[in-house]
Order: C-alpha cells, then sequence, then structure tokens
C-alpha cells in the first residue's frame, strides 16, 4: 500500500516472502511499535513518535498528499522520511523544537486508528495500526510477523478512497461470493501486474483483505483470503469454496495439510488499502444463509446482487467474477 509503515515485524527479506508484503514505499523493522504519537506542524511535516525494542524512536514525514489516478508507466505519490526524527534533515536535534499544530481530528471514522491530527491547512494525518499478514484460509498465527500490528500513516484532504461490497450465490446456489469495488474520486483502484504471489508489481495496485467471524475456522476474527483489485474495474470477487493449503502459494503450519473451508461466518470484514498516501477503509457486513430457489426472497436477493455486480463491470472483469454466475 502507499502509506509508509513506519515501524513493525520482521525482516524486509522474510516479509517479502509473503503474499500481499511490503511495497517498495514502505520500510519495515524487525520491531514492534507501542505507544504511538503524533504531531503535525505548519509545514507539511509530520513526526511519529514511538517505542519499539524498548527504546524511543522518531520518524519525520513529509513530501505527499492524497493519491494519483491509475496511469501506466507512472508513479503513485509517496512520502519522503527521515528516520533519525530529523537529524538527517536538518542536522539538529529537530523533534525538540517541532512546533505542533496538532488540532482535534474530524475526518471521516476510519478503522484501526491509534494517533489522528488534523493540519493547519485543513488535511488529515493518521496513524493506522493493524494485523497486515494473518495466514489465509482462518489458520491461527503460527509466526511472529503474522501475529505483529503493521504501523501506517496517511496524509489527505478532501474524501477518501470508497469501498463497496455486495454478496451472491454461485453455480446454482451452492457456494455464495463476496464482491468488492474500491474506488477512488469516483475512478476504480487497480494497479497493472502482480507477481505468481499476488503481490502488486507497480506502486498502484493495492490490495482487498477478507476477514470472516465466528467461521467454520473457529470463534473471532480470521483471514480467509487476499487478493488485488483488479485492472480496468476495480473489482475483487472472491467464492467462499474449500481450499487446498498445499496449492496455490497459500502458507500453512507445519503437518497441517488438510482442505480448508469454506470460511463460512456470521460476519465478514473487508478491508482494502487506500491509493497513495491514503488510509485504510473497511466494511463489515452480514453473512449469507444457504440459497434457497423456492425463497422468493433469495431470488429477489440473487436477481438485486447480480444486476449490482454488471453494473460494476462484473461481467467485464477478468479477475472471476463470472466464475459460477446464474441467474435466478
Amino acid at each position: 500500500m502507499g502509506r509508509i509503515a513506519i515501524a513493525l515485524i520482521g525482516a524486509a527479506t522474510t516479509v517479502a516472502c509473503f503474499a500481499g508484503a511490503a511495497q517498495s514505499a514502505e520500510l519495515i523493522t524487525n520491531r514492534g511499535a507501542s505507544h504511538v504519537t503524533l504531531a503535525v506542524n505548519a509545514k507539511g511535516e509530520a513526526l511519529v513518535t514511538y517505542r519499539a525494542g524498548g527504546q524511543l524512536r522518531r520518524v519525520l514525514v513529509w513530501g505527499a498528499t492524497n493519491a494519483r489516478l491509475p496511469t501506466r508507466n507512472g508513479k503513485q505519490v509517496e512520502f519522503k522520511r527521515d528516520f533519525s526524527g530529523g537529524w538527517r534533515t536538518y542536522h539538529t536535534t529537530y523533534w525538540e523544537t517541532f512546533q505542533d499544530r496538532c488540532a482535534p481530528y474530524n475526518g471521516p471514522a476510519l478503522p484501526d486508528v491509534v494517533a489522528a491530527c488534523r493540519a493547519p491547512d485543513g488535511s488529515y494525518w493518521v496513524a493506522q495500526a493493524w494485523q497486515r499478514l494473518m495466514p489465509d484460509l482462518g489458520y491461527l498465527p503460527w509466526l511472529p510477523v503474522q501475529r505483529a500490528k503493521w504501523l501506517e500513516l496517511s496524509h489527505w484532504s478532501g474524501p477518501v478512497a470508497q469501498l463497496d461490497i455486495g454478496m451472491n450465490w454461485v453455480y446454482d446456489g451452492k457456494w455464495q461470493q463476496i464482491f468488492t469495488r474500491t474506488t477512488y474520486l469516483g475512478h476504480p483502484v487497480y494497479g497493472f501486474g502482480t507477481t505468481r504471489a499476488g503481490v502488486p508489481t507497480d506502486s498502484f495496485g493495492q490490495l482487498v483483505y477478507i476477514d470472516t467471524f465466528n467461521s467454520t475456522y473457529g470463534p473471532g476474527w480470521r483471514r480467509e483470503n487476499a487478493s488485488v483489485a483488479h485492472n480496468p474495474t476495480g473489482l475483487f470477487c472472491y467464492g467462499l469454496f474449500p481450499h487446498d493449503p498445499t496449492r496455490g502459494g497459500y502458507r500453512h503450519p507445519p503437518n497441517q495439510t488438510t482442505p480448508r473451508g469454506p470460511g463460512i461466518g456470521n460476519r465478514y470484514r473487508i478491508i482494502a488499502a487506500g491509493p497513495g498516501v491514503t488510509p485504510n477503509i473497511e466494511k463489515v457486513i452480514a453473512g449469507l444463509h444457504d440459497y434457497d430457489p423456492g425463497n422468493p426472497a433469495d431470488v429477489a436477493r440473487q436477481q438485486k446482487q447480480n444486476a449490482t455486480l454488471e453494473s460494476w463491470g462484473g461481467k467485464r472483469n477478468p479477475g472471476g467474477c463470472l466464475a459460477g454466475w446464474f441467474d435466478a
């Protein structure tokens, strides 16, 4: 994602082995972050202070706001950052004279916020910390890198990205599907390529994460899967099917290779990484029951959800939205 990941988890070489791992605009450390504070000044700078590994750390950040729309061979906005807290930039103990002008945050509701400011120019700075590398297919984390929270900083003015969500049935009602659309300023959010593991290869690609609550995997929130929003629709369609954890690039705990899922839950939490240096956004939706072709309400719902997905470009989407499509 385009925000800067200020501190957290394993070494970059370790994180890069995971699908959905860091992109080049982010910095990864091998320490967890706590006691996060945020200060902003009238020069467009933010000073993030936190504790990690028993030490106090400071990061000075500036130089980016909002996001650019996807452009092939273009480059997304990104922060400049000084991990010495300003010493490298100003050759002084800059944090001691940093003139904090942080006003109370009055922007949109966002998930996982640990610190937030309204700057003198009316723009917003927000730090979010969340468990980005939870293992797919509902496994409980078995590695420290999967339990750790990422700390990310965003800076924007105006609207944030928009996340739209729907659910329908596929394969004549045997399985359920979640479909999402991510847009920014009315335009789809997407990138231009991924690795075989699904990691974006350019600065425009952003990931969408699906978590399932009190599901067939067990109590609480579990990560079902994640993928990029597709070019050119900004759609992500995901069928809740059984999966073989030994195929498709999934990681699984040692000696746990039995099929997983489907991860049917009471609720689903969808988290989308905002483009550029805009914040993460999130929505939670209720789960779907088994399809009954004799129930007029189910037939009407299927028709309505299919129409919504088609209006978003679902029948033109190359990312799998047509798999199992049926008209009630």
